[in-house]
């Protein structure tokens, strides 16, 4: 089966000038398509006995928000996060609320909208960031390095709130890493790929 490259990079270059030109009334409902997929994710949950913190599926959408929407990813996440403080039953389990954000995940969806937001605008402006390396080492930045970090940080402040004890850096890695580490390398595959199919190699 011949497939022709430069059809292929034709779609591309024109799915990535239409998503980035296109007028906000576009840009704003795809956002809320992308929080909405985000809460859709976040109802599929696994519980590990040893910590607070639900697996979900929920960093997938987080991941190809930044590439599939550029700067509107991050935007995408805060819509999320605020439209779930303001009442909308799409966190973890059907929650929603302030308190959720100050519970044991609260941390982590903060971090989405970091994450989004730093892939965003590396895709969006710089095309080397595209390529199918680089993006796999951006995709691994994000969610190591910009979801983690607040995650943790306020997991370790939930915990410390709830036992009065402030946990180790092994135990907070224990409960807020080690579950995730094996979903989060394939999350990374999967919204890596999407990535490499969707976008255009070169300056746009």
């Amino acid at each position: 089966m011949y497939i022709d490259l430069n059809q292929i990079h034709e779609i591309q270059n024109s799915w990535f000038q239409w998503r980035t030109n296109t007028n906000l009334l576009n840009k704003i409902l795809m956002s809320f398509l992308m929080a909405c997929f985000t809460g859709l994710m976040a109802q599929v949950t696994i519980q590990v006995p040893w910590s607070p913190v639900l697996i979900t599926l929920q960093t997938f959408a987080v991941l190809i928000a930044g590439s599939l929407l550029g700067k509107w990813g991050g935007f995408s996440q805060l819509l999320y996060l605020v439209l779930g403080i303001l009442g909308m039953p799409w966190f973890t389990n059907m929650q929603s609320g302030f308190n959720f954000i100050l519970g044991s995940s609260g941390g982590y969806i903060v971090g989405f909208i970091i994450a989004a937001t730093f892939l965003g605008y590396l895709f969006d402006n710089y095309s080397n960031s595209r390529k199918p390396l680089n993006t796999v080492i951006l995709m691994m930045i994000a969610n190591f390095i910009c979801i983690y970090i607040p995650g943790l940080l306020v997991l370790s402040n939930f915990i410390q709130t709830h036992t009065g004890v402030m946990p180790s850096i092994t135990n907070l890695i224990i409960m807020g890493v080690v579950p995730f580490i094996v979903g989060d390398f394939i999350k990374i595959a999967l919204s890596s790929s999407i990535t490499i199919a969707t976008l255009p190699k070169d300056n746009n």
